[in-house]
């Protein structure tokens, strides 16, 4: 990938991050956002850590290699969920977008005990990748969260390993993490999931009421 190719692919991705903010998906420092720059040897551009979500520039971002180090920076600090960014562009992701929504948050927390929980019936769902009906039923894993990113990524590469038709996962009382074959696959699904979050939000009666479901871009 040249130079120029590393550029607009770095300012697309500022561009998504943006639009996610818009919605109040990451907001503050929240969330963290990558592309996979290469597969051989592993190459992901991703954000850094404790960077505004509102304004993301490309000098907010950093490539690390298969281990989450930096290549080119020494000085530079990555997301510290980098690791789990890495398990996914092994398994072939060529972008993952973790966010912070209030309806994923609560989902989280309040499905963590059963260890996840189903959606179907909803015509959204067509939307995820390789789903063609709404009578399909989608499975969203709930995983405890914790500071140990080893330990995580060994448990969301489990996760993978025993179901690889996986489109994301919830972290309990932090957000989601889903990936795609593109960005834009990757921020479509997004849109997908948190719309679904908060209707499910909504429907057991801990959600917001009463505001739109998505809101449109740059706006609180």
């Amino acid at each position: 990938m040249t130079a120029e190719d590393r550029k607009r692919v770095a300012e697309r991705l500022c561009r998504t991050v943006t639009e996610i903010h818009g919605h109040g998906w990451c907001l503050g420092t929240s969330g963290n956002f990558s592309v996979t720059l290469g597969h051989q040897p592993l190459e992901i551009l991703i954000t850094r850590s404790g960077r505004d979500k509102r304004r993301l520039t490309p000098a907010d971002l950093v490539t690390v290699d298969g281990d989450g180090r930096p290549v080119d920076d020494d000085t530079a600090r990555p997301s510290a969920e980098t690791l789990l960014h890495c398990v996914l562009a092994r398994h072939g992701s060529a972008s993952t977008l973790h966010t912070h929504s209030v309806a994923g948050t609560l989902l989280g927390q309040h499905y963590l005990d059963e260890g996840g929980f189903e959606i179907h019936g909803y015509e959204m769902l067509k939307g995820l990748s390789g789903i063609k009906t709404h009578e399909a039923r989608v499975f969203v894993p709930v995983v405890a969260n914790t500071q140990d990113m080893r330990a995580l990524s060994s448990q969301v590469e489990d996760l993978l390993a025993e179901s690889p038709q996986l489109h994301g996962f919830l972290i309990a009382g932090h957000g989601l993490y889903t990936w795609g074959s593109s960005l834009e696959e990757t921020q479509r699904q997004i849109e997908i999931f948190e719309f679904l979050f908060e209707c499910l939000a909504r429907k057991t009666g801990f959600g917001p009421s009463g505001q739109p479901l998505l809101r449109p871009a740059g706006t609180l």
